[in-house]
């Protein structure tokens, strides 16, 4: 549940497939592979998420104020740190493309029109597409499951109550404005939060910014990343 670690805990996830690509089934059948294990904890884990958002009733008793809306927040950090653990997995090819879009497709209840999902399904929607966007656009199917989820998304920002509110929040709507215009621009964004890097990549970044200054051109500390683009060492990896 820590986002800062789930490339890293993706990267295991993905060593440990090639040295323990099956296991013996515990009845004595047809021996469980590893990908059929990850695929069967991860529905596990997204179906008790979206279910339990909110603090259990023992919870409620043991904490009140500030105590249980931290109890409320760590849930859902743990709930959006998943989402951007099955992103990863799937940059990976651990998980399918057909697997996220039905993750993606019921997050935002794209077979139930007349439905308004709940804002931390919205979240964790623009966290998974954020997390694999720029790869998942380049499969045909990819491109199908990103129109659907995206105008569901369009559609849903501007959706008002029937007492003329806006059905959800600012925080939600500009969340989804945000996914949107990161698909415009191809799946590029400014970030200002450093990113891991290999030591040749570092010192790349040194010269540019070293030529820049010796240019005159001013440096910015935002760092243009694209949205969801498999690492370059996991495209080695994987012939991709």
């Amino acid at each position: 549940a820590e986002p800062h670690y789930c490339e890293t805990y993706a990267d295991l996830v993905f060593s440990l497939k090639s040295v323990f690509p099956e296991f013996a089934s515990p009845d004595g059948g047809k021996p469980i592979t590893f990908k059929s294990s990850v695929l069967n904890i991860c529905q596990n884990e997204f179906e008790e998420l979206l279910t339990n958002v909110e603090p259990t009733e023992d919870e409620k008793k043991q904490y009140t104020g500030e105590d249980l809306e931290l109890c409320r927040k760590k849930r859902k950090d743990r709930m959006l740190a998943n989402m951007k653990f099955i992103g990863h997995l799937y940059l990976r090819q651990l998980l399918s493309a057909k697997v996220i879009g039905s993750v993606s497709r019921e997050l935002v209840a794209c077979e139930l029109a007349d439905e308004l999902p709940a804002e931390h399904a919205l979240e964790c929607a623009c966290e998974l597409l954020l997390a694999i966007g720029f790869t998942l656009e380049t499969l045909p199917l990819g491109q199908q499951v990103l129109h659907q989820v995206c105008s569901r998304l369009f559609e849903l920002k501007s959706t008002k109550t029937p007492a003329g509110k806006a059905a959800y929040s600012k925080r939600v709507q500009f969340l989804i404005q945000d996914l949107l215009d990161t698909r415009a621009a191809g799946w590029s964004k400014k970030s200002f939060k450093s990113s891991a890097k290999t030591k040749d990549e570092i010192r790349l970044e040194q010269q540019r910014d070293l030529i820049a200054k010796q240019s005159g051109a001013r440096t910015s500390s935002a760092e243009l990343i694209v949205a969801g683009q498999r690492p370059i060492y996991l495209s080695t990896a994987i012939g991709a």
